[in-house]
């Protein structure tokens, strides 16, 4: 059963208009939870999807398919609402990357186990956000409260139209 995230749990945002696909935090990543550089070990890949590079990691979902899908219960929340996977109780069975819809959860050959995004823990224990949010150059991925990062989106936006509103209507004085 999933544990139901309250309004105030952090994630990982990705703001696509942000991305130049610079892969910074595919290799932050790599290095924070494996000790090397390598993008196939990050937890996070850029995807090059023609139009646009797109960021993307485990959205921590609050239903999410995989916890309810794991038969060991390896896959669980922490007590920040991160969607964890203990790599001692995984059986490698791959259920929870069939089930998850944006493909997430990867298998770990050597081990012969799953791996995921976590939102780096002990970052989080320090109050720090995780590891490819603070790498990243263009401030492509925001980590905080989802809620309280669109209502600042939201003001940003009002504050874009009421400039363009009155600048328009500064420049309409001007020729009269």
């Amino acid at each position: 059963m999933a544990i139901p995230m309250s309004a105030e749990k952090k994630k990982i945002i990705i703001d696509f208009s942000k991305c130049v696909g610079c892969h910074t935090c595919e290799l932050v990543c790599s290095l924070a939870h494996e000790g090397v550089v390598n993008p196939s070990l990050a937890r996070i890949h850029v995807i090059n999807s023609n139009w646009t590079m797109m960021p993307i990691s485990c959205r921590h979902c609050e239903n999410a398919p995989c916890v309810e899908v794991c038969p060991t219960n390896a896959l669980y929340r922490d007590k920040d609402g991160a969607v964890l996977l203990a790599p001692q109780k995984c059986i490698g069975c791959l259920m929870c990357g069939i089930v998850c819809p944006f493909g997430i959860p990867q298998f770990d050959e050597i081990n012969g186990v799953m791996f995921k995004c976590d939102l780096c823990p002990d970052r989080r224990a320090e109050g720090k956000p995780p590891a490819c949010v603070e790498a990243c150059p263009t401030g492509a991925l925001i980590f905080g409260d989802v809620n309280e990062i669109m209502r600042a989106k939201r003001e940003k936006i009002v504050k874009n139209v009421i400039d363009l509103v009155f600048r328009d209507a500064s420049l309409d004085t001007l020729d009269h």
